[in-house]
């Protein structure tokens, strides 16, 4: 099962990375609950938990519209029973301010009947706050 539950978890992380939303959302249950960047203020476009496919599908595309990726590296994947933790790094530009922050993360899914029921990410949020406050790094 643990390994069934990583492949699950490595699948949405490539749909992810190869922008094929139908694909990443077919790795979750109608009813998941999914908490992005624990900690981020109400000014981060992409912050707040969601409910349901639809609602995370919204997250990313606010995601998409908001900030560009430079790198995004799941690194280590450490199962157990019904969870799935992933290790990495990202680091990312904001579009609206120009300003990089950049991270660690831990990002904790769980796994219901073969598909992510819920996920969890922990970041360095006060990063992700500054990016996106403020005027442009340019200005």
């Amino acid at each position: 099962m643990e390994s069934a539950n990583i492949k699950v978890v490595q699948d949405a992380y490539a749909a992810f990375g190869r922008g094929d939303m139908a694909a990443l959302l077919a790795c979750m249950t109608e009813d998941i609950r999914w908490q992005p960047a624990i900690g981020t203020a109400p000014h981060v476009p992409f912050s707040g938990e969601r409910h349901g496919k639809a609602s995370v599908a919204e997250f990313f595309r606010l995601v998409a519209e908001t900030e560009a990726f430079e790198e995004f590296a799941p690194q280590r994947f450490i199962a157990q029973d019904d969870a799935v933790v992933a290790l990495g790094h990202y680091r990312a530009v904001t579009r609206a301010t120009g300003k990089r922050f950049e991270s660690d993360f831990v990002m904790v899914f769980t796994l219901k009947d073969g598909r992510i029921s819920a996920f969890k990410e922990f970041t360095d949020s006060a990063a992700v706050n500054e990016a996106f406050a403020g005027t442009p790094a340019h200005a």
